[in-house]
């Protein structure tokens, strides 16, 4: 009798990574937005003027990759959202795609998410505006 192989399911996932200067959060999520795995630049080291850094996003890459390996993930679309109104991500952004990429994850889309205001609140001075 022939042996039957069984194929491992190669499961999508999305990856959020929001980056500021002062922090680096990673949250990777399935298809339907539930919760895989979620690790910040706190928990991996205790200083906090190094949570931004590049090389603790590469340890946040390698914690991420550890724990979505056993769940069977092999393709990523990566979003990648900096704080509202910055021009660019912060420091860690990029060392956690390739980190990821040289984990051997096959990376679909990079997309980046940052919110823009469009018109904003009300500016201040009241119904007159601001008189000298």
């Amino acid at each position: 009798m022939p042996k039957e192989k069984t194929e491992k399911k190669e499961i999508e996932a999305v990856i959020n990574i929001y980056t500021s200067f002062n922090n680096t959060i990673v949250h990777v999520t399935d298809m339907s937005g539930k919760t895989l795995s979620k690790i910040t630049g706190g928990i991996v080291t205790k200083h906090s003027r190094l949570k931004a850094n590049p090389t603790i996003a590469m340890f946040i890459a390698k914690r991420i990759s550890e724990n979505i390996k056993d769940l069977g993930v092999r393709f990523l679309y990566v979003r990648i959202r900096a704080k509202t109104r910055n021009p660019a991500p912060g420091p860690g952004a990029h060392a956690i795609i390739k980190s990821l990429s040289r984990e051997g994850f096959k990376i679909i889309n990079i997309l980046d998410t940052t919110r823009i205001p469009r018109g904003g609140p009300k500016k201040k001075g009241g119904r007159r505006g601001r008189r000298p």
